[in-house]
Protein backbone atom coordinates (compact mmCIF):
# COMPACT_ATOMS: atom_id res chain seq x y z
CA UNK A 1 0.00 0.00 0.00
CA UNK A 2 1.36 3.42 -0.96
CA UNK A 3 0.85 6.20 1.55
CA UNK A 4 0.68 9.79 0.32
CA UNK A 5 1.94 12.84 2.14
CA UNK A 6 0.19 16.06 1.29
CA UNK A 7 2.61 18.97 1.35
CA UNK A 8 1.75 22.53 2.30
CA UNK A 9 1.04 24.98 -0.51
CA UNK A 10 4.24 26.77 -1.46
CA UNK A 11 4.96 29.85 -3.56
CA UNK A 12 8.08 31.64 -4.82
CA UNK A 13 9.76 34.08 -2.46
CA UNK A 14 9.53 36.80 -5.09
CA UNK A 15 6.23 36.07 -6.84
CA UNK A 16 4.67 38.01 -9.69
CA UNK A 17 1.83 40.42 -8.75
CA UNK A 18 -0.90 37.92 -9.60
CA UNK A 19 0.72 35.05 -7.70
CA UNK A 20 -1.23 35.77 -4.53
CA UNK A 21 -4.30 33.99 -5.78
CA UNK A 22 -4.97 30.41 -4.72
CA UNK A 23 -5.04 27.45 -7.07
CA UNK A 24 -8.04 25.19 -7.39
CA UNK A 25 -8.06 21.52 -8.29
CA UNK A 26 -9.92 22.06 -11.58
CA UNK A 27 -7.67 24.83 -12.87
CA UNK A 28 -6.63 24.02 -16.45
CA UNK A 29 -3.32 24.41 -18.27
CA UNK A 30 -1.19 23.33 -15.34
CA UNK A 31 2.33 21.96 -15.45
CA UNK A 32 3.14 18.67 -13.72
CA UNK A 33 6.53 18.62 -12.02
CA UNK A 34 8.06 15.33 -10.83
CA UNK A 35 11.20 14.99 -8.70
CA UNK A 36 12.70 11.50 -8.36
CA UNK A 37 14.58 11.72 -5.07
CA UNK A 38 16.67 9.26 -3.10
CA UNK A 39 13.97 8.82 -0.48
CA UNK A 40 10.77 10.03 -2.12
CA UNK A 41 9.15 10.63 -5.48
CA UNK A 42 7.45 14.01 -5.36
CA UNK A 43 4.89 15.34 -7.82
CA UNK A 44 3.15 18.70 -7.95
CA UNK A 45 0.82 20.79 -10.07
CA UNK A 46 2.30 24.21 -10.85
CA UNK A 47 0.63 27.12 -12.62
CA UNK A 48 2.23 29.51 -15.12
CA UNK A 49 3.25 31.89 -12.31
CA UNK A 50 5.25 29.27 -10.42
CA UNK A 51 2.62 28.62 -7.76
CA UNK A 52 2.67 25.09 -6.40
CA UNK A 53 -1.03 24.26 -6.24
CA UNK A 54 -0.84 20.73 -4.91
CA UNK A 55 1.94 18.28 -4.02
CA UNK A 56 2.11 14.61 -3.07
CA UNK A 57 4.97 12.28 -2.24
CA UNK A 58 5.55 8.53 -2.04
CA UNK A 59 8.59 6.53 -0.91
CA UNK A 60 11.04 5.81 -3.73
CA UNK A 61 10.82 2.09 -4.62
CA UNK A 62 13.87 -0.12 -5.10
CA UNK A 63 12.95 -1.82 -8.39
CA UNK A 64 11.55 -0.82 -11.74
CA UNK A 65 8.14 -2.51 -11.42
CA UNK A 66 7.36 -0.86 -8.09
CA UNK A 67 8.71 2.39 -9.52
CA UNK A 68 6.24 2.27 -12.42
CA UNK A 69 3.39 1.47 -10.05
CA UNK A 70 4.30 4.27 -7.63
CA UNK A 71 4.64 6.79 -10.44
CA UNK A 72 1.29 5.85 -11.98
CA UNK A 73 -0.42 6.01 -8.58
CA UNK A 74 0.91 9.43 -7.62
CA UNK A 75 0.22 10.96 -11.05
CA UNK A 76 -3.34 9.61 -11.10
CA UNK A 77 -3.99 10.91 -7.60
CA UNK A 78 -2.58 14.38 -8.11
CA UNK A 79 -3.83 15.08 -11.64
CA UNK A 80 -7.50 14.60 -10.85
CA UNK A 81 -9.56 16.54 -13.40
CA UNK A 82 -6.86 19.11 -14.10
CA UNK A 83 -5.75 19.63 -17.67
CA UNK A 84 -1.99 19.12 -17.81
CA UNK A 85 -0.11 21.08 -20.45
CA UNK A 86 3.29 19.39 -20.07
CA UNK A 87 5.37 17.32 -17.64
CA UNK A 88 8.89 18.00 -16.37
CA UNK A 89 10.97 15.37 -14.57
CA UNK A 90 14.05 15.89 -12.37
CA UNK A 91 16.30 12.89 -11.76
CA UNK A 92 19.81 12.32 -10.46
CA UNK A 93 22.55 11.15 -12.77
CA UNK A 94 23.25 11.68 -16.45
CA UNK A 95 20.02 12.20 -18.38
CA UNK A 96 19.85 12.66 -22.14
CA UNK A 97 17.51 15.68 -22.48
CA UNK A 98 16.77 14.87 -26.12
CA UNK A 99 15.42 11.38 -25.43
CA UNK A 100 14.86 11.59 -21.61
CA UNK A 101 16.84 8.33 -21.33
CA UNK A 102 18.66 7.71 -18.04
CA UNK A 103 22.25 6.98 -19.11
CA UNK A 104 24.06 6.71 -15.77
CA UNK A 105 22.65 7.02 -12.29
CA UNK A 106 24.34 6.34 -8.92
CA UNK A 107 23.46 4.13 -5.98
CA UNK A 108 19.93 2.82 -5.48
CA UNK A 109 18.77 4.24 -8.82
CA UNK A 110 20.79 1.77 -10.91
CA UNK A 111 17.55 0.05 -11.93
CA UNK A 112 16.64 3.21 -13.87
CA UNK A 113 19.65 3.02 -16.19
CA UNK A 114 18.43 2.59 -19.76
CA UNK A 115 14.89 3.70 -18.88
CA UNK A 116 13.30 6.40 -21.04
CA UNK A 117 11.50 8.59 -18.53
CA UNK A 118 9.08 10.10 -21.05
CA UNK A 119 7.73 6.63 -21.83
CA UNK A 120 7.28 5.66 -18.18
CA UNK A 121 5.72 8.99 -17.21
CA UNK A 122 3.70 9.28 -20.43
CA UNK A 123 2.09 5.92 -19.78
CA UNK A 124 0.86 7.20 -16.41
CA UNK A 125 -0.63 10.46 -17.73
CA UNK A 126 -4.14 10.09 -19.16
CA UNK A 127 -3.76 12.77 -21.82
CA UNK A 128 -1.02 12.74 -24.42
CA UNK A 129 1.27 15.58 -23.34
CA UNK A 130 4.98 16.32 -23.90
CA UNK A 131 7.34 15.01 -21.22
CA UNK A 132 10.76 16.55 -20.61
CA UNK A 133 13.51 15.38 -18.25
CA UNK A 134 16.96 16.43 -17.10
CA UNK A 135 19.44 16.16 -14.25
CA UNK A 136 18.02 17.42 -10.95
CA UNK A 137 20.57 20.22 -10.48
CA UNK A 138 19.94 21.59 -13.98
CA UNK A 139 16.22 21.45 -13.28
CA UNK A 140 16.74 23.41 -10.04
CA UNK A 141 18.56 26.11 -12.02
CA UNK A 142 15.68 26.22 -14.50
CA UNK A 143 13.31 26.94 -11.64
CA UNK A 144 15.47 29.86 -10.52
CA UNK A 145 15.74 31.11 -14.09
CA UNK A 146 11.99 31.17 -14.67
CA UNK A 147 10.62 32.16 -11.25
CA UNK A 148 13.55 32.77 -8.90
CA UNK A 149 16.89 34.49 -8.34
CA UNK A 150 18.23 34.01 -11.90
CA UNK A 151 15.39 35.77 -13.74
CA UNK A 152 16.80 38.00 -16.48
CA UNK A 153 20.37 36.68 -16.09
CA UNK A 154 22.40 34.90 -18.78
CA UNK A 155 25.43 33.56 -16.87
CA UNK A 156 24.70 31.73 -13.62
CA UNK A 157 26.26 28.90 -11.63
CA UNK A 158 24.14 26.86 -9.23
CA UNK A 159 25.23 24.29 -6.66
CA UNK A 160 22.73 22.01 -4.93
CA UNK A 161 23.96 21.07 -1.47
CA UNK A 162 22.37 17.86 -0.23
CA UNK A 163 23.51 14.32 0.45
CA UNK A 164 25.75 14.88 -2.59
CA UNK A 165 26.77 18.05 -4.38
CA UNK A 166 25.07 18.77 -7.70
CA UNK A 167 25.75 21.57 -10.10
CA UNK A 168 24.53 23.37 -13.20
CA UNK A 169 25.62 26.30 -15.30
CA UNK A 170 23.80 28.77 -17.51
CA UNK A 171 26.24 30.09 -20.13
CA UNK A 172 25.18 33.00 -22.36
CA UNK A 173 21.56 32.09 -21.72
CA UNK A 174 21.98 28.40 -22.59
CA UNK A 175 22.00 25.52 -20.14
CA UNK A 176 25.34 23.71 -20.28
CA UNK A 177 25.05 20.02 -21.22
CA UNK A 178 28.26 19.12 -23.03
CA UNK A 179 28.73 16.32 -25.56
CA UNK A 180 27.39 13.49 -23.38
CA UNK A 181 25.13 15.52 -21.04
CA UNK A 182 27.81 15.45 -18.33
CA UNK A 183 28.49 19.20 -18.44
CA UNK A 184 27.75 20.97 -15.18
CA UNK A 185 28.51 18.10 -12.79
CA UNK A 186 30.39 20.63 -10.69
CA UNK A 187 30.58 18.48 -7.58
CA UNK A 188 33.10 16.28 -9.37
CA UNK A 189 35.69 18.99 -9.92
CA UNK A 190 38.95 17.74 -8.37
CA UNK A 191 40.19 19.96 -5.55
CA UNK A 192 42.74 17.52 -4.08
CA UNK A 193 44.39 14.94 -6.35
CA UNK A 194 45.22 12.77 -3.32
CA UNK A 195 41.89 13.23 -1.62
CA UNK A 196 39.31 10.62 -0.58
CA UNK A 197 37.54 8.38 -3.08
CA UNK A 198 34.33 9.74 -4.54
CA UNK A 199 31.25 7.81 -5.64
CA UNK A 200 32.12 8.75 -9.26
CA UNK A 201 35.42 6.81 -9.09
CA UNK A 202 37.64 9.90 -8.91
CA UNK A 203 39.68 11.05 -5.91
CA UNK A 204 39.39 14.39 -4.18
CA UNK A 205 36.15 15.65 -5.73
CA UNK A 206 34.52 18.71 -4.20
CA UNK A 207 31.57 16.46 -3.27
CA UNK A 208 33.93 14.29 -1.21
CA UNK A 209 34.66 17.32 0.99
CA UNK A 210 31.38 19.22 1.04
CA UNK A 211 28.17 17.20 0.99
CA UNK A 212 25.83 15.76 3.55
CA UNK A 213 27.48 12.34 3.21
CA UNK A 214 31.01 13.75 3.52
CA UNK A 215 30.20 15.87 6.59
CA UNK A 216 28.44 12.95 8.31
CA UNK A 217 31.39 10.66 7.52
CA UNK A 218 33.81 13.15 9.11
CA UNK A 219 31.70 13.42 12.24
CA UNK A 220 31.38 9.65 12.65
CA UNK A 221 35.11 9.27 12.10
CA UNK A 222 35.64 11.77 14.94
CA UNK A 223 33.43 9.58 17.12
CA UNK A 224 35.50 6.51 16.24
CA UNK A 225 38.74 8.36 17.06
CA UNK A 226 37.39 9.26 20.47
CA UNK A 227 37.31 13.04 19.96
CA UNK A 228 35.63 14.63 22.96
CA UNK A 229 32.96 17.32 22.79
CA UNK A 230 29.33 17.73 23.85
CA UNK A 231 28.24 16.51 20.39
CA UNK A 232 30.33 13.35 20.42
CA UNK A 233 29.17 12.59 23.96
CA UNK A 234 25.53 12.95 22.90
CA UNK A 235 25.91 10.56 19.95
CA UNK A 236 28.53 8.12 21.25
CA UNK A 237 25.97 5.29 21.54
CA UNK A 238 23.94 6.19 18.44
CA UNK A 239 26.31 7.38 15.67
CA UNK A 240 23.74 6.55 13.00
CA UNK A 241 21.60 9.47 14.28
CA UNK A 242 24.39 11.99 13.75
CA UNK A 243 23.04 13.70 10.62
CA UNK A 244 24.36 16.68 8.70
CA UNK A 245 21.51 18.76 10.10
CA UNK A 246 22.55 17.85 13.66
CA UNK A 247 26.21 18.65 12.94
CA UNK A 248 25.33 22.15 11.72
CA UNK A 249 23.11 22.61 14.76
CA UNK A 250 25.95 21.68 17.12
CA UNK A 251 28.39 23.86 15.17
CA UNK A 252 26.05 26.84 15.72
CA UNK A 253 26.35 26.10 19.47
CA UNK A 254 30.14 26.35 19.13
CA UNK A 255 30.77 22.66 19.71
CA UNK A 256 34.52 22.36 18.95
CA UNK A 257 34.33 19.11 16.92
CA UNK A 258 31.24 20.11 14.96
CA UNK A 259 32.62 23.61 14.30
CA UNK A 260 35.94 22.22 13.04
CA UNK A 261 34.17 19.80 10.66
CA UNK A 262 31.77 22.44 9.30
CA UNK A 263 34.46 25.13 8.93
CA UNK A 264 36.75 22.75 7.04
CA UNK A 265 33.94 21.72 4.69
CA UNK A 266 32.96 25.35 4.03
CA UNK A 267 36.57 26.26 3.29
CA UNK A 268 36.75 23.57 0.59
CA UNK A 269 33.37 24.64 -0.81
CA UNK A 270 34.47 28.28 -1.00
CA UNK A 271 37.71 27.33 -2.76
CA UNK A 272 35.73 25.23 -5.24
CA UNK A 273 33.30 28.08 -5.92
CA UNK A 274 36.23 30.46 -6.48
CA UNK A 275 37.54 28.11 -9.16
CA UNK A 276 34.11 27.96 -10.80
CA UNK A 277 33.88 31.76 -10.75
CA UNK A 278 37.15 31.94 -12.68
CA UNK A 279 35.87 29.39 -15.22
CA UNK A 280 32.37 30.78 -15.83
CA UNK A 281 32.65 34.48 -14.81
CA UNK A 282 28.99 34.32 -13.68
CA UNK A 283 26.63 37.15 -12.86
CA UNK A 284 25.52 35.17 -9.80
CA UNK A 285 26.19 31.97 -7.86
CA UNK A 286 23.12 30.30 -6.36
CA UNK A 287 23.24 27.76 -3.53
CA UNK A 288 20.30 25.37 -3.29
CA UNK A 289 19.44 22.12 -1.55
CA UNK A 290 18.72 21.34 2.08
CA UNK A 291 22.16 22.35 3.42
CA UNK A 292 21.75 25.82 1.90
CA UNK A 293 19.11 26.47 4.58
CA UNK A 294 22.10 27.05 6.90
CA UNK A 295 22.77 30.27 5.00
CA UNK A 296 23.65 32.32 8.08
CA UNK A 297 26.60 29.96 8.63
CA UNK A 298 27.53 29.37 4.99
CA UNK A 299 27.17 32.67 3.16
CA UNK A 300 29.36 35.10 5.17
CA UNK A 301 32.39 32.78 5.05
CA UNK A 302 31.89 31.76 1.42
CA UNK A 303 31.43 35.36 0.24
CA UNK A 304 34.58 36.48 2.05
CA UNK A 305 36.68 33.53 0.79
CA UNK A 306 35.48 33.76 -2.81
CA UNK A 307 35.92 37.54 -2.73
CA UNK A 308 39.62 37.57 -1.90
CA UNK A 309 40.37 34.58 -4.13
CA UNK A 310 38.78 36.12 -7.24
CA UNK A 311 39.13 39.90 -6.86
CA UNK A 312 42.38 40.17 -8.84
CA UNK A 313 40.98 38.78 -12.10
CA UNK A 314 37.21 39.14 -11.76
CA UNK A 315 37.46 42.75 -10.44
CA UNK A 316 33.90 42.80 -9.13
CA UNK A 317 31.96 41.15 -6.33
CA UNK A 318 30.01 38.14 -7.57
CA UNK A 319 26.66 37.81 -5.73
CA UNK A 320 26.41 34.48 -3.90
CA UNK A 321 22.83 33.88 -2.79
CA UNK A 322 20.53 31.15 -1.61
CA UNK A 323 17.85 29.87 -3.97
CA UNK A 324 14.69 31.96 -3.95
CA UNK A 325 12.14 29.27 -4.72
CA UNK A 326 10.68 28.12 -1.44
CA UNK A 327 10.24 24.56 -2.73
CA UNK A 328 13.38 22.52 -1.94
CA UNK A 329 11.98 19.33 -3.49
CA UNK A 330 12.61 20.21 -7.15
CA UNK A 331 8.97 19.99 -8.22
CA UNK A 332 8.74 23.67 -9.22
CA UNK A 333 12.05 23.39 -11.06
CA UNK A 334 10.74 20.39 -12.99
CA UNK A 335 7.66 22.40 -13.95
CA UNK A 336 9.93 25.25 -15.05
CA UNK A 337 11.81 22.82 -17.31
CA UNK A 338 8.52 21.83 -18.96
CA UNK A 339 7.54 25.50 -19.26
CA UNK A 340 10.79 26.48 -20.99
CA UNK A 341 10.79 23.45 -23.30
CA UNK A 342 7.22 24.18 -24.39
CA UNK A 343 8.22 27.78 -25.05
CA UNK A 344 11.17 26.59 -27.10
CA UNK A 345 8.97 24.30 -29.18
CA UNK A 346 6.46 27.06 -29.84
CA UNK A 347 9.23 29.44 -30.91
CA UNK A 348 10.76 26.79 -33.16
CA UNK A 349 7.37 26.15 -34.81
CA UNK A 350 6.87 29.88 -35.29
CA UNK A 351 10.29 30.25 -36.91
CA UNK A 352 9.64 27.21 -39.09
CA UNK A 353 6.30 28.63 -40.24
CA UNK A 354 7.93 31.96 -41.07
CA UNK A 355 10.71 30.17 -42.97
CA UNK A 356 8.14 28.23 -45.00
CA UNK A 357 6.18 31.41 -45.72
CA UNK A 358 9.36 33.21 -46.73
CA UNK A 359 10.33 30.30 -49.02
CA UNK A 360 6.88 30.47 -50.61
CA UNK A 361 7.30 34.20 -51.29
CA UNK A 362 10.66 33.57 -52.96
CA UNK A 363 9.25 30.76 -55.11
CA UNK A 364 6.32 32.91 -56.21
Amino acid sequence: MILYRRADTLSPVRPPPEAGRSCRRKVTNLLLGIDIGGRRIKAGLVDSNGLLCRQLAVPTPADIEQFRYALESIITEIAGTARIEAVGVACKGIIDPETTKVEVVPGIFRFLEGVTLSQVVGAAVKEKVPVFADNDARVALMGERVWGAARGLRNVVMLTLGSGLGGAALVEGRLLHGKNSVGGHLGHVTINPRGPMCVCGNKGCLEAYFSGNAIEAEARAALCRGCESPMTAAFSNRPEDLTCEEIFRWAARQDPVAAAIVNRAIEYLAAGIAGLVHIFDPEMVILGGQISLNDTVLLPTIRAEVGWRTQRLIRRPVPIVRQQLSDPSGVIGAAALAHLCCQGRAEAKSLSARDRAFSGLIEN
